[in-house]
C-alpha cells in the first residue's frame, strides 16, 4: 500500500475534530500509511467563484509539496476533494496559467508538475483496500441498522474529472456501509445537495433543503445520514438544531461519519472515533426517561444509538435460512349430503 499526504482542510480542524481523529484512526487500523505536511494551506476552494487564479495558486501550491515529497494526496473533505482535483486538471491542460503559477510558487522554491494525484478518503477504502479486505477485518456486523448515505456535490461532479463514481447512479458509498452489516437504503433525495453552499447568502433555502433531504431519510426509514464531508455533516449536525429551534421543527435524524460507522466494526473504541452518546443514554445501552423539551430529540437520538451498538456475529446473517413462507390455512371444501341413489357432491 502505497504512502499518502493526508489533506485536513480548514474546516475539520476548526468544526468537526472528530473526523479527523476517526479517519486516523481507521487508517492507521488498516495500515494505510500518511504523512502530514504542516505548510499545506487552504485547498482554495472559498476563492473559485470569486479569483480564479487566486483558487489555482492555492490549490497548486498543495500540489506542489505533495510533489516535493513524491506523494500523492488523500482528502477527508469533499469540497477540497473537488477543488484539488479540478485544479489538478486545469493545471494539467492550460498551458498559459501553469507558467504564471509556477512563476510565483519558485519563490519559495517549489514548482507544480502534475506528478501527483487527488484520491477521496471513500474512493482509497473502497478501491485500494476492496470490499473483501475490509469483510475480512471487520469483527462483527451491525444488527439491524438503517443508513441513508449522502454522497455530497462535489465528488461527483463533473464525472469527467472527478473520477469518482457513477454521477446518476453511484454505489461505492452503499457498498462501503454494507460492509458493515449496516443496511444502505434506497430514498428520493439521496444525491440532493446538503444546503450547506448557500448557508449564510441565502439561509431559507439552505434551511429547505436540509429539511427536505432530512425528512425524506427518515420517511425511508433511516436511522442516521452518514457522511464523508465536515461541511455535509455540520449542515445535518448543528445547522439542523439551528433550523429546529428557528423554525420550531421537530429533530428528524442524527448524522454520523463513515470512518465513525466503520471504526467501530474494526474494532477501535467509541472515544478515538470521537462518538459522543446522547446525553440520557448510559454506557451499557441502557435509556434513560428525560421529560424535558428535548424528549422528543432524545428519543431518536436513543432509538438510533441503541442500535448503533447492537451487534451480532458477521456469518450469523449468511448463515440464516431463508424461513418458508407461511402457509395461509384453508378451509376443508365440505360437500353437502345427497341421497344414496345420487354420487355426485355439489363443491361449495
Amino acid at each position: 500500500m502505497k504512502k499518502f499526504a493526508l489533506f485536513i482542510g480548514c474546516n475539520i480542524p476548526a468544526k468537526v475534530q472528530q473526523y479527523e481523529t476517526s479517519a486516523r484512526a481507521v487508517l492507521k487500523k488498516l495500515d494505510i500509511a500518511t504523512a502530514d505536511i504542516k505548510e499545506f494551506n487552504c485547498c482554495g476552494y472559498p476563492m473559485k467563484n470569486t479569483d480564479q487564479n487566486a483558487w489555482l495558486l492555492s490549490a497548486a501550491r498543495n500540489i506542489a509539496l505533495a510533489e516535493k515529497k513524491g506523494l500523492d494526496i488523500l482528502t477527508l473533505c469533499q469540497c477540497c476533494f473537488g477543488s484539488l482535483k479540478k485544479a489538478n486538471s486545469i493545471l494539467k491542460e492550460d498551458n498559459e496559467i501553469t507558467p504564471k503559477i509556477n512563476g510565483i510558487l519558485t519563490k519559495e522554491g517549489l514548482e507544480y508538475k502534475g506528478t501527483s494525484s487527488v484520491s477521496n478518503y471513500l474512493s482509497v477504502l473502497h478501491n485500494e483496500i476492496t470490499i473483501d479486505q475490509l469483510n475480512k477485518k471487520t469483527i462483527d456486523h451491525y444488527k439491524d441498522l438503517k443508513i441513508a448515505t449522502h454522497y455530497g456535490c462535489h465528488a461527483l461532479r463533473p464525472s469527467e474529472i472527478m473520477e469518482f463514481d457513477d454521477p446518476v447512479s453511484p454505489s461505492i458509498f452503499d457498498n462501503l456501509v454494507n460492509v458493515t452489516g449496516a443496511e444502505s437504503i434506497e430514498w428520493e433525495s439521496k444525491l440532493d445537495c446538503c444546503g450547506a453552499p448557500v448557508l449564510g447568502i441565502n439561509d431559507n433555502l439552505s434551511y429547505d433543503l436540509t429539511e427536505k433531504k432530512l425528512a425524506n431519510a427518515q420517511k425511508a426509514g433511516a436511522d442516521f445520514i452518514c457522511v464523508a464531508c465536515p461541511w455535509c455533516h455540520t449542515q445535518f449536525d448543528k445547522i439542523q438544531d439551528l433550523m429546529v429551534s428557528k423554525r420550531d421543527k421537530e429533530f428528524m435524524l442524527p448524522s454520523i461519519l463513515y470512518p465513525q460507522l466503520l471504526g467501530l466494526r474494526l474494532g477501535i473504541e467509541e472515544k478515538k472515533l470521537g462518538i459522543t452518546r446522547p446525553d440520557n443514554q448510559s454506557s451499557d445501552n441502557q435509556s434513560i426517561e428525560n421529560k424535558g423539551p428535548d424528549n422528543q430529540k432524545n428519543k431518536i437520538l436513543n432509538q438510533a444509538f441503541s442500535k448503533l451498538f447492537e451487534t451480532q456475529d458477521k456469518t450469523e446473517k449468511k448463515a440464516k435460512k431463508k424461513k418458508p413462507a407461511k402457509k395461509t390455512p384453508t378451509k376443508k371444501k365440505s360437500a353437502e349430503k345427497k341421497p344414496a341413489k345420487k354420487e355426485s357432491q355439489t363443491i361449495e
